[in-house]
């Protein structure tokens, strides 16, 4: 139950990243040898941070990226599908405002832990879990849809060619989405801000 951070997400070794498929989905890691097999608890939370591209400038306002496409494709690509099905909530961020000093400042934290916690505390009460870790068996029953909303998730489902396990994980933070705005039902909204958070290549 604690926090595991990966800086440059892509620099790591291949099965490194490979390896964390298992315990992202079952919280556990298991080391088997010839005559025993072990399982060992790994419920943590991924953090992980990447540059678009080998030299990180892509995109920017001011510094030209110099990279080739070939070299940010494999760079990007070093990310497998099966492992980004495994993330739930992806955000770009982009260069820092030049006058970001002067900027008003943001929502106090004690505030936004309020909301959460009690977000948190309803999830619990509905369902005996948080929604990320509502079980499939569960996600019809707790994540009702909108006769709108569903059709939009049928629509990009078609589009984007969503695996099962990405179209859980967008339910479930549409879930999330809805608790936040206080419905008990998830609506267009709710699941258009869910698929904004999907980390695509």
């Amino acid at each position: 139950r604690g926090v595991l951070f990966l800086d440059e997400l892509p620099e790591f070794d291949q099965k490194v990243i490979e390896a964390l498929r298992e315990p992202l989905e079952s919280k556990e890691v298991s080391i088997a040898r010839a005559r025993f097999k072990i399982d060992f608890p790994a419920d943590f939370q991924l953090i992980a941070a990447m540059n678009s591209c080998p030299c990180g400038w892509i995109g920017h306002a001011e510094n030209k990226c110099r990279c080739r496409a070939d070299q940010i494709e494999r760079y990007q690509g070093r990310l497998s599908g099966p492992l980004m099905d495994r993330i739930d909530l992806a955000v770009s961020i982009t260069e820092s405002e030049k006058n970001w000093l002067d900027l008003a400042p943001g929502e106090a934290s004690d505030t936004v832990k309020i909301r959460v916690t009690t977000v948190r505390d309803i999830q619990i009460q509905r369902q005996n879990c948080a929604n990320a870790d509502l079980p499939v068996s569960l996600i019809d029953e707790m994540c009702p849809m909108t006769l709108q909303a569903r059709q939009l998730l049928e629509k990009v489902v078609q589009f984007d060619r969503l695996s099962a396990r990405s179209i859980q994980k967008v339910r479930r933070v549409a879930r999330t989405c809805a608790d936040l705005a206080g419905c008990k039902c998830i609506d267009v909204a709710h699941l258009a801000e869910a698929f904004q958070f999907r980390l695509r290549r």
